[in-house]
């Protein structure tokens, strides 16, 4: 019984320091400074359970057209999205540099996320990434899919291409 105790002693110390670490100002949130691995390992894993929790959307229209793959990349280059990951042909801004942790390289992870978890990702946004909720700006779910249709074929997009479907967008 004793040992159970010193158990719960120690577990209510530990809330306390964790507590008093926190929200006495000690965690250093400003963005010029990598997360420790343990943090950035943590975090990793609860946004991809998060999403995978809630991402189960179905797409209302085909993501492999080329009309709704060209939508989206007008899309794409309407709301800025290539302002933090880029487009063919098309450098990241100066300041995604600057976000912590910073955006990833969609023609990287195009092809190992699937599409429902990227229009969730698009729709909701993430917290405290720099990703904001275009879903919660006023954009369409139709919209939003023609994102990702979009992002999906990204990493085969040229540059051509690309400037020809967006020359009206921007």
């Amino acid at each position: 019984m004793r040992f159970l105790a010193f158990i719960g002693l120690l577990a209510i110390i530990g809330i306390i320091l964790v507590g008093g670490f926190f929200f006495g100002g000690f965690f250093n949130v400003a963005a010029n400074w990598d997360d420790p691995g343990p943090i950035v390992s943590a975090l990793t894993r609860v946004r991809t359970a998060s999403i995978a929790r809630r991402a189960h959307d179905t797409p209302p229209l085909p993501l492999d057209a080329p009309t709704t793959v060209q939508n989206g990349a007008r899309q794409y280059a309407k709301y800025g999205c290539s302002n933090c990951h880029g487009a063919p042909g098309v450098e990241w801004s100066k300041f995604s540099e600057g976000l912590n942790p910073g955006p990833p390289d969609l023609k990287e992870i195009a092809n190992e996320r699937d599409a429902t978890a990227l229009f969730w990702v698009v729709k909701n946004g993430i917290r405290m990434t720099g990703m904001p909720s275009f879903g919660k700006a006023g954009v369409s779910d139709e919209q939003l899919w023609q994102i990702v249709a979009f992002v999906k074929k990204l990493p085969n997009v040229s540059e051509a291409d690309f400037k020809s479907w967006t020359a009206s967008a921007q």
